[in-house]
């Protein structure tokens, strides 16, 4: 995939997380979804060791795919242990990082070609909650904007406020890739999302959930989600 602009390719990462963390048998389910036209796969720093990380990204990149980790450790200690770690990995993408360290995160990752998206807001807790103004979220785009950074990743479903108000104002005024991240758990909201002009966006739980074809495989609601994209 040459970028998150690219018309042709699905929006779609697909997170092999639930509740916010890397499910056990994330392997398992990639080697499922592989298949399927899905480009884009993720997975969260927590979950599983390091190591089984590690395997992770080596599958969805030796697969051709966009290799995506989100960094949800709380504690700038764990969180930019984590960066470090990514970085070793080789994932194309590292997604969420609080943004109080995303510019101490950002120095391990300039120079390595992994593409880097923090949060905007104050992100609070696992599972997460966004905090905070539109604006306060905006001038946070406008610092990580000048900072240099790809995009930056936005928890518009958590947010204790109108998400799609949210969506609005960040994404018009951002100048920069967004993707919208957590809680995206019908078709509705994925029109929602791509139509307010996300460049990309996560489902892991409702995947799981089977919440788009109840009944059906994983593989199943990967196809419909797809599917569903291709219509808009």
């Amino acid at each position: 995939m040459s970028g998150v602009n690219e018309m042709t390719q699905p929006k779609l990462i697909f997170m092999l997380t639930h509740h916010d963390r890397t499910v056990p048998n994330a392997l398992e389910v990639f080697e499922e979804v592989k298949d399927t036209g899905i480009q884009n796969v993720g997975f969260k720093d927590v979950g599983l060791p390091f190591e089984e990380l590690f395997k992770l990204a080596r599958a969805i990149n030796r697969e051709g795919l966009n290799s995506f980790i989100e960094v949800v450790s709380e504690s700038e200690e764990s969180c930019i242990a984590a960066v470090k770690q990514a970085v070793k990995m080789g994932v194309r993408n590292i997604i969420g990082v609080k943004r109080e360290y995303a510019q101490k995160a950002f120095e391990y990752v300039k120079g390595t070609g992994i593409k880097f998206y923090p949060y905007v807001g104050r992100v609070i807790g696992i599972p997460e909650v966004l905090e905070g103004t539109i604006e306060e979220m905006i001038m946070d785009a406008k610092n990580f904007r000048k900072m240099g950074v790809d995009g930056i990743n936005l928890l518009a479903y958590r947010y204790k406020g109108d998400p799609e108000e949210l969506m609005r104002a960040v994404i018009s005024n951002a100048e920069m890739d967004v993707i919208v991240a957590g809680s995206i758990d019908s078709f509705e909201r994925i029109r929602k999302v791509i139509t307010l002009g996300a460049s990309l966006y996560t489902i892991g739980g409702a995947i799981f959930e089977k919440k788009f074809v109840p009944g059906g495989s994983i593989a199943d609601q990967v196809k419909a989600i797809i599917g569903f994209e291709r219509k808009l």
